[in-house]
């Protein structure tokens, strides 16, 4: 049970087990809420059996079901009206997304009634000098790198989440090298104790009167925000992949829990035909669903089977890699492995039971067909987007991602807001790696705003990408804006666009130790960023 702490009163949660009754008692939950059907997998307990053993507890169940997508508004209605009782309440279903939907089914209006109920108690609004939206890499980084320039400043990190995951990390555990557990941490414990860590969910961002309202319907007011909350990943997007996820040869690297489950699959393999997809552009980590593929093909080729499975790689986009330089290297393993990619193939439907996968392929005329696909193994890379509150607090360009200069990383309209990492409409690499060189940039130019200078730093939009095209050897591409490539290391560590073993080391030991214990940490490594002469 993954517990993601929501509000003060209410928590969501992966498939909870009767033996997880007795935690959510400690935590002085006095309502469950079930939002998944009974049957949905052949291990999920029945919700009259977690009902009785929540009775025991002097804890409430109420089966609210629902399918991906089949959120309803008698159901909303009904969620609403439970909340309003203000009773401290737990809500799960198979991995705690249809929950967190229903959360989200609050209206706006409602939140402002609550907000005017915090006001009228007279309870004041926090203020600080920076808030930062996002307990990610670079919300937890340049919070440390602000206070190292500037210890007095008053900072507050919004984040629901209660654990930090190494996200470069989980292809390795997909590929065997990692295992999950070394991938995870505890926020509090990452985050700076002169931060205020305030574990909630943030609703919209009030430019104008530079504040942040949170799920609870207070206000917290900045001088400076920084606005790095990530993406969402929308696995509902692609139809029947939540309901299979996990089960029936389905796994994604994109997961914490599900990464072990990659691996496992990988193991278990000896025949048939193993589907990778890549959604449409932007994604974090564009290589991450063919680190996936060659992990798994070099097990297969060293545990001679590959000749026994067929390998489909089957990208949305018109190429293999961004950056034409490192395509050619990219493309000899394919072909080592015996991979045909399938160009302009967008996956939109799952059926686990089946085994079968649906594509919207469009050919080089523009003709737009479907074509399905049986599988044994398919490894998904999810749909990925931009938070909604982007968008709903008029901080977006017309995709939806946070509108900002790509080299002072200032948003376009508001002098005051700052973006980091994922969520913006840069076109760099979404990596741990171009967050890395973003950090300092929004540090020295928050730094310069607040003393009355104008920002200097300039990010280039440097990002890297470890392909990991064989357990032992990576092509570490290192490129910036435009596709430049630019090289960071000297040519015996990094070979330019050749796969080398001192890149697998690189990966698999030195920048794990870097993330943990210097850039979280505000200690900038090789983080030299140009700036404006004036």
């Amino acid at each position: 049970m993954k517990i993601i702490t929501v509000s003060e009163t209410f928590s969501v949660s992966d498939q909870i087990r009767i033996e997880d009754i007795a935690q959510l008692a400690e935590q002085g939950v006095q309502l469950i809420i079930c939002n998944r059907p009974d049957g949905e997998a052949a291990d999920q307990p029945s919700a009259n059996s977690i009902a009785k053993a929540a009775a025991v507890k002097n804890i409430e169940l109420i089966h609210m079901p629902f399918v991906a997508g089949g959120l309803t508004d008698d159901i909303a209605a009904r969620f609403r009206e439970l909340m309003a009782n203000n009773l401290k309440t737990h809500a799960y279903c198979r991995t705690g997304n249809r929950s967190l939907q229903l959360w989200h089914s609050i209206s706006s209006e409602q939140l402002e009634k609550k907000l005017s109920a915090v006001q009228n108690t007279g309870q004041a609004t926090q203020h600080f000098d920076v808030v930062v939206i996002g307990a990610g890499a670079g919300g937890i980084a340049v919070s440390a790198s602000l206070l190292k320039r500037d210890s007095k400043l008053r900072i507050a990190l919004v984040d629901p989440s209660t654990k930090h995951y190494y996200q470069p990390g989980w292809t390795m555990v997909g590929g065997g090298v990692f295992k999950a557990k070394s991938t995870e941490r505890e926020t509090t414990k990452l985050v700076d104790k002169r931060v205020s860590l305030l574990q909630q969910a943030v609703t919209k961002v009030k430019p104008d009167s530079n504040t942040v309202v949170l799920h609870d319907g207070a206000q917290v007011h900045y001088e400076q925000l920084v606005v790095a909350p990530g993406l969402t990943i929308n696995w509902g997007a692609i139809e029947g992949l939540e309901e299979t996820l996990g089960k029936n040869g389905v796994t994604s690297n994109y997961r914490y829990d599900l990464a072990p489950y990659t691996w496992e699959l990988v193991q278990k393999t000896q025949r048939g035909r193993a589907i990778f997809t890549q959604p449409p552009m932007p994604i974090k980590c564009a290589g991450a669903p063919q680190k996936a593929l060659y992990l798994s093909a070099d097990h297969w080729l060293k545990t001679k089977r590959l000749d026994n499975i067929n390998i489909d790689f089957c990208n949305a986009g018109g190429v293999l890699f961004g950056v034409p330089a490192y395509v050619g290297a990219l493309q000899s393993y394919m072909d080592k492995y015996g991979v045909s990619p399938s160009y302009n193939h967008n996956l939109v439907k799952v059926d686990g039971d089946q085994r079968k996968a649906w594509f919207d392929v469009t050919d080089a005329e523009g003709n737009k067909s479907q074509l399905c696909k049986d599988f044994d193994m398919l490894h998904v890379c999810p749909v990925q987007q931009a938070p909604a509150f982007i968008a709903d607090s008029g901080l977006a360009d017309q995709g939806g991602w946070l509108a900002v200069d790509p080299h002072s990383l200032c948003h376009t309209e508001y002098a005051n807001i700052w973006g980091l990492g994922d969520v913006m409409n840069t076109t760099n690499a979404k990596t741990m790696a171009a967050v890395r060189k973003q950090v300092p940039v929004v540090a020295k130019n928050i730094i310069s705003v607040q003393a009355g200078q104008a920002p200097s730093a300039k990010y280039d939009g440097y990002g890297s990408c470890p392909l990991t095209v064989e357990r032992g050897k990576i092509v570490l591409a290192e490129f910036c804006y435009g596709g430049r490539v630019a090289p960071s290391f000297p040519n015996w560590i990094n070979a330019g666009t050749k796969p080398t073993r001192l890149a697998w080391w690189l990966k698999s030991l030195a920048l794990p130790f870097v993330y943990w214990h210097m850039m979280l940490k505000g200690r900038e490594w090789m983080t030299h960023c140009p700036e404006e002469k004036t």
